[in-house]
């Protein structure tokens, strides 16, 4: 079993001490990459000779509180000095000279970044399997997806090349994979981490991270968290840091189940019956467990893809003027393509009546979660699907994006509505891959659904179930 199945806590903490140097980690992450990654796909670069020079520069007592474990970043985020591709041939070799900020506070908190993890092409769908890269496989079995879009990442750390990595969530993206594969995954508050200097605020989209622990999850998130200079909106800070909030009891709280899905789909009975397990096993904690329906307001799915249309023609937009010409359509994956056009057939006044159709719409399910502390859902609508089977190069693209849809239901309407989401690796199920559910708080309420998430670890812990590739042989 690699030394990276254990928390980045408990790493740090070793590393501090002189139980083991910043290199043996890293020597350790980059040997388990080249002995497997060549299977799971994992990664778009390695930064090898940077990653060993800057675990050198750390030594024993260095009390920053994640000095010298290794780490990897989404190619959605820009790295100094390496190729951001956003897993698209249409950016080429874009190489940023400086960091996101987010990249730069996980380097300020002590973290050695090793490489860049991959995502489909500009982060649209929640299977991993870009044109440019090719899939990335789950390492519970690799004929399946491990998600999207942090599918990269959530696979390298369930395949124990690194101990946690660097996602992002714009409709799912971490949740997804951490169901598929077995991981703790949480989206933070809308506002929470700041997307500059490159990126302006997003309506949908937020930073995260990938961990085995929820420890481990919300110690990264008092570092990752916070406001940057130029932010125009910001989620307000927590009341304490959100490492304590995840020590507390939770008290006794109000859990709503929400099994019906947000959009229209046939949901695997396997996701409904672990749900309900769940609320078992709540309500045996001692919290107040209902069957309860949130409102939501009809079908979503036209006025979000309309919305994250544009989002992608922005993109799209983006990678042109960094190739100095008009984008073509043999640049990017059909898929990309016809949600650009999408995008770019929108004209803003529709795109400000679908931003205020959204905005409706989260008003209406956070007032009616005024009656609940905490909503619990099913993680997906499908077990992970098979590699391939949702194909962004198919001759009817959107048909595909719509089949996303049947896949991850539950995920995309936290992000309409900005609260924070996480999901938690349940049991194993009985085709051998994890079993998940969903929980929601209210918004800024991470620190309540820490201290759910670490009641619910403790009954039922889950760090130690490993996927195949990470096992011990």
């Amino acid at each position: 079993m690699s030394v990276l199945t254990q928390s980045a806590t408990e790493l740090a903490e070793m590393v501090r001490s002189g139980e083991v140097s910043s290199r043996e980690l890293v020597e350790e992450s980059l040997a388990r990459i080249e002995d497997i990654d060549t299977d799971v796909n994992a990664f778009t670069l390695v930064d090898a000779e940077g990653a060993l020079a800057a675990a050198d520069a750390i030594e024993a007592g260095d009390e920053r509180p994640f000095a010298g474990v290794p780490t990897a970043i989404k190619d959605l985020a820009a790295m100094k000095g390496h190729v951001l591709s956003l897993g698209s041939d249409l950016f080429g070799d874009f190489t940023p000279q400086f960091d996101s900020h987010v990249v730069r506070r996980l380097r300020e908190a002590g973290f050695v970044l090793v490489g860049k993890t991959s995502t489909p092409e500009l982060g649209i769908l929640p299977v991993t399997e870009p044109r440019r890269f090719g899939p990335t496989r789950n390492p519970w079995d690799l004929g399946r997806t491990p998600g999207g879009s942090s599918g990269g990442a959530s696979a390298a750390v369930a395949a124990g090349m690194v101990p946690v990595a660097h996602g992002s969530d714009g409709g799912g993206s971490i949740r997804i994979p951490a169901a598929c594969t077995g991981l703790f995954g949480m989206k933070p508050s809308r506002g929470r981490i700041s997307r500059g200097p490159e990126a302006g605020d997003s309506y949908l989209a937020t930073d995260g991270i990938l961990t085995r622990t929820v420890a481990d999850s919300a110690a990264i998130l008092d570092v990752m968290a916070g406001y940057e200079p130029g932010d125009s909106t910001w989620a307000p800070p927590p009341a304490e840091p959100f490492a304590e909030s995840a020590a507390r009891e939770p008290g006794r709280l109000r859990v709503a189940l929400a099994l019906d899905p947000p959009v229209e789909a046939d949901v695997d009975p396997e996701g409904i019956a672990a749900a309900r397990e769940a609320a078992d096993l709540l309500s045996s904690l001692g919290h107040d467990v209902e069957e309860a329906a949130p409102p939501y307001p009809g079908d979503l799915r036209q006025e979000f893809a309309r919305l994250w249309s544009v989002n992608i023609s922005a993109g799209v937009l983006a990678g042109g003027r960094l190739a100095g010409r008009e984008p073509r359509p043999e640049d990017v994956e059909p898929l990309t393509w016809a949600l650009h056009e999408f995008g770019m057939a929108t004209p803003a006044p529709v795109q400000v009546g679908v931003t205020a159709t959204l905005q409706r719409a989260a008003r209406q399910i956070i007032s009616w979660f005024g009656d609940w502390d905490v909503v619990l859902t099913p993680a997906l609508g499908m077990r992970p699907v098979a590699i391939g089977e949702i194909d962004s190069c198919a001759a009817d693209p959107m048909a595909e994006f719509t089949k996303s849809a049947a896949f991850t239901p539950y995920t995309a309407i936290w992000n309409v509505t900005g609260q924070p989401g996480m999901t938690l690796p349940l049991r194993q199920a009985d085709d051998g891959l994890p079993l998940a559910v969903q929980i929601v708080g209210r918004p800024a309420g991470e620190g309540t659904l820490f201290s759910l998430a670490t009641q619910i670890e403790a009954a039922r812990p889950w760090a130690d179930r490993l996927a195949p590739l990470a096992a011990p042989v």
